[in-house]
Order: structure tokens, then sequence, then C-alpha cells
């Protein structure tokens, strides 16, 4: 089975961003994305990729940008695009957020989006697909080349619990902690085709093993292959699908600088006749399992050998590595905020000193609502003193 990779002009950016349409009274999710996109036809309708669409569920819209050369290009994108948004969904009594899952809402509560996709994948999956009530950020990097783009995923596959415990943000499921950094890692990972990358050796064997999938059944299309870092071949990308629901855009952009500084790295080492990193399978679970349930706390494996060491030290060196990379890019400053992050905590870590310095739940959405809203990180003396 052949399938054909476009390849793209240098690492381009593509960035999805899924967003809560929340009550604004009764901080719920609203399941009335439908009526939010008849509202803005020409970004839900136009072109080849509206600016904004349905997710699997009405309380999400995810909205996307077109092909930038940059980060900042990016985020100025989604910017307009929320700013239309944001108008639209007040006129209905609804504001906006972003995180891995809604603190609060119930997933039996939610209503699937009409897109017959959506239904058949609800009639497959059944009661695994009727909870993804979650939310995430993907971001595509362009690859030049055929032959790099399985190499280029494989080291990627390194780099998921770094991925992960930036923006993990959902300890909460349905009101309660669950005890992980992500929730929405176990419960969208849960689905057949999705979790970390199957290693392959080449562009071949992803061929192979995609034609395999769909003789035995297993999938009717390769876009049902839903790994958290996959290649794209019509978009000639690499898609980072590891994200959780990203709360502000400033996070969002440290996001987009991380994977374009990755894959140029990787694809410079390539030119120059390296090798990249491929770990074993085992590890990467691992990795992956740890971040989900630690976050930013997780001790990493890093080698095959099993040599371990502290997540927040391996990301310290990572940005030290890819700040040259970042410069030439001209995204050096978005990178620098997974620096921030660090210092005063990713996501899950902010909603979870909400709660221990005595907010409730519903001030966790809040919170998120202020931090989208203001491109800034909120505690909940903030959110107290809005409420007052």
């Amino acid at each position: 089975m052949a399938i054909d990779f476009n390849p793209s002009r240098g690492a381009t950016l593509g960035v999805e961003w899924e967003l809560q349409l929340v009550d604004a009274e009764t901080r719920q999710l609203r399941q009335d994305a439908r009526e939010v996109l008849a509202s803005l036809p020409m970004l839900s309708e136009g072109g080849d990729i509206p600016k904004i669409r349905h997710e699997l569920m009405e309380s999400t819209v995810e909205i996307v940008t077109d092909i930038c050369q940059t980060v900042g290009e990016a985020k100025d994108d989604l910017a307009a695009t929320v700013a239309e948004l944001r108008a639209a969904a007040a006129e209905r009594g609804i504001t906006l957020a972003c995180t891995g899952t809604h603190p609060i809402s119930d997933w039996r509560d939610a209503v699937m989006a009409p897109v017959q996709r959506y239904a058949d994948l609800i009639e497959e999956m059944q009661w695994l697909a009727r909870r993804i009530q979650t939310f995430g950020v993907h971001v595509h990097v362009g690859v030049s080349d055929v032959d790099k783009a399985i190499p280029i995923v494989n080291a990627l596959s390194c780099y998921l619990p770094h991925f992960l415990a930036l923006t993990a943000s959902s300890p909460y499921w349905s009101g309660h902690d669950t005890g992980l950094a992500s929730s929405r890692a176990v419960v969208f990972g849960q689905l057949p085709t999705a979790g970390p990358p199957h290693l392959l050796d080449d562009w071949a064997a992803f061929e192979d093993y995609m034609d395999t999938l769909l003789r035995a059944g297993t999938i009717r299309s390769i876009k049902e292959v839903w790994w958290d870092i996959r290649p794209h071949p019509d978009f000639g990308t690499v898609e980072i699908r590891m994200f959780d629901g990203i709360p502000t855009p400033r996070e969002l952009g440290m996001a987009a600088a991380l994977c374009q500084s990755l894959v140029t790295l990787f694809e410079q080492q390539l030119d120059r006749g390296y090798t990249l990193p491929r770990p074993a399978a085992w590890v990467v679970r691992d990795n992956k399992w740890r971040a989900t349930r630690y976050g930013l706390d997780a001790i990493v494996i890093t080698d095959d050998a099993g040599a371990t060491a502290p997540l927040r030290d391996d990301l310290y060196e990572l940005i030290r590595e890819l700040e040259p990379v970042a410069d030439r890019l001209g995204c050096a400053e978005e990178l620098k905020v997974a620096g921030e992050v660090l210092e005063h905590g990713a996501p899950y870590e902010r909603q979870r000193a909400i709660r221990a310095e005595g907010g409730t739940v519903t001030d966790m959405v809040d919170a998120a609502i202020m931090e989208l809203a203001q491109d800034r990180f909120v505690t909940l003396g903030e959110v107290a003193g809005a409420a007052s």
C-alpha cells in the first residue's frame, strides 16, 4: 500500500486548539457548539480546512490555524479566531476555557456532535468513546522529506513525558481528584489505536503496517490511528498530539516552540548524517505513565538499561539545548515560557494549589476562564477578588 507524503517547505506550523464552551453562570459545560458554529459561518464553513469546527462532543469547538511559518504567526492566527469565537459565545451566555478535562462537568451529560464519523466512532467504541469529553492541543510541524518522517516520530517519542508534564491540566474528573496529573491521557489513551506511536524502521514499514491494520479491519482509514505522535501524510507534517488542553496562549506558544525546535534539530541532524535516537517501546510506555501520574515530579527513564533522572532536570537541560535552534526560528521567547512553568507550576499544579488554599472545583473553572482571557497564571486570591 503506497501512502504519498506531501513534503513541507521548512518547519511550517499548524496548531489545533480544543476549547471548552462554559456556561457563564453555572460554570458547567454547555453542549451548544452547533449554535455557536452556525453563528460564525465564515469561520466554520469556509475553505478546505475551516478555522473553527466541531469536535466529538458539543461542549467543544476546535480552532485551527492556517499554515504558519513562525510561532508568533500561529499565536496571532489563533488569537484572531478566539476573539470572534468569544464574541459569538458571549451572546449566548457562554465563556471559554481550556483544560484537559472540565473539573466539574460529568461526561455522561455530554452530547455528541452532529458529524457522521463521530457517530460511527461512538457505535464502534461505545463506552470508550462516550467518555471522551476531553480537550487537547495538536501541533503539526512540517517535514521536508518522506524519509525523515518516521525517524523523527521515533525520536520525538523520547519526549512524550516532557510534552505531557509541561501541559498536564486534567487532575480532576467529574468533580474528583484522580491522583493523576493528566486523566485525559488515560481516558483518550484507552482507544485501541491511541497511545504511543508504533516504532518503525522507515516509511515503507509504516505503509506496510497501515495496510495490515486496514486488511484486519482494525481501522477504516489511517486517520483513525490516533497515536500521541504520528506522521500526517496529506499535510507533510509530524503531528504531536500528546499535549493536554492548554489554558493560556503563552503556554500554547511554548508547546509550539518546543515542537518546532525539536523537529528542526532532528532535521538538521539527519541532514548531517546522524542517526536519531529510537527508544525501546517499554521505555516510551513507562515514561508516558510516569508523566501521566506524577507530571513534572516524574522520575523518567533515560536509556534502555533503566537509568533514571528527574524530569524537571531533564527539561531544564532540553530547554538549554534548544535555545540556539529556537533563536534561529524566532521562537526563543516562547520557549522560555517552559522555564516559567517549571518555576510557577504546570496547569495541574495550579489547579491543585487552588484546592489546597481552600478553593473549590468551581474556583478552578473560574481560574481557567481568567487564564485564557488574560493570558497569565491566576491564583485563588485573584479568582476571589474577581468574584467580589
